[in-house]
């Protein structure tokens, strides 16, 4: 378990909250992130509900769940959505999910959708305090048909969900990409499999061309930071998947 500060400077915080240590979770490992600007925070893809009360002591380090302003999940997958019935019990904040994925949520146990915002398909500017707005980001069909990116313009961090994710065998623990070229043989399988087009792909890199991004943080694996966001951003450009490879 993990809690990394990824920027910090004046009132402002972008947090590693939790990684799953190798062996903790049955599924997939993955990574929950809190934004704090002063006292407000934003929770980014909460976890499964295995991983909820890991996340929780460490979000209690920052800042109590009634300071939180929002919880965003990227998409619809349970290692994003499995927990959150029970963060809503802990936390009056609004959760944001693309509008596609509104109907579907109640499957998780979840009652009353009136706390939910369905994010449009062009994304938006949210401000989540005073002088402070995120931007939701569309990534649709990367994998997820309705997949929603977050950026920080403050920290210069892109959350990114699933893209950039990367399967790590349980003998490799590290928190940043800072070679990409060693690092690609752990990320290409999975983004081939699952992203769905190259379209898709170049669609979402030229919107990413346009913010200045110093890092990206995906819901599975380490950061990229430095020369290797670029890196990653040139090859996912270029990358066939998906329906590029049926034959």
């Amino acid at each position: 378990m993990r809690n990394i500060v990824l920027f910090g400077e004046g009132k402002h915080k972008f947090v590693l909250l939790n990684e799953s240590d190798p062996g903790e979770e049955d599924g997939v490992r993955s990574n929950q992130y809190l934004i704090q600007h002063a006292d407000a925070g934003v929770l980014l893809d909460p976890g499964g509900f295995g991983v909820m009360p890991r996340v929780l002591a460490e979000l209690l380090r920052y800042l109590s769940p009634q300071q939180l302003q929002g919880i965003v999940l990227s998409h619809q997958d349970p290692d994003i959505v499995g927990g959150l019935a029970t963060w809503l019990e802990l936390t009056g904040a609004p959760v944001y999910v693309s509008e596609i994925w509104m109907r579907f949520l109640p499957h998780y146990g979840i009652k009353g959708m009136n706390r939910f915002v369905g994010v449009p398909d062009q994304g938006m500017d949210w401000p989540v305090a005073p002088g402070f707005d995120l931007k939701l980001v569309p990534a649709h069909f990367l994998h997820s048909e309705g997949q929603i990116n977050v950026y920080d313009p403050e920290a210069k961090i892109l959350f990114s969900g699933d893209i950039g994710a990367a399967m790590l065998p349980t003998d490799k623990d590290y928190v940043f990409v800072d070679d990409f070229a060693d690092h690609l043989k752990y990320i290409e399988g999975f983004h081939r499999r699952y992203m769905c087009s190259n379209r898709a792909a170049r669609i979402w890199a030229d919107r990413v061309a346009k913010l200045d991004v110093q890092m990206i943080a995906p819901q599975h694996g380490p950061i990229y930071r430095g020369k290797a966001v670029q890196d990653f951003l040139a090859w996912f450009r270029e990358l066939q998947c998906g329906i590029d490879l049926m034959a």
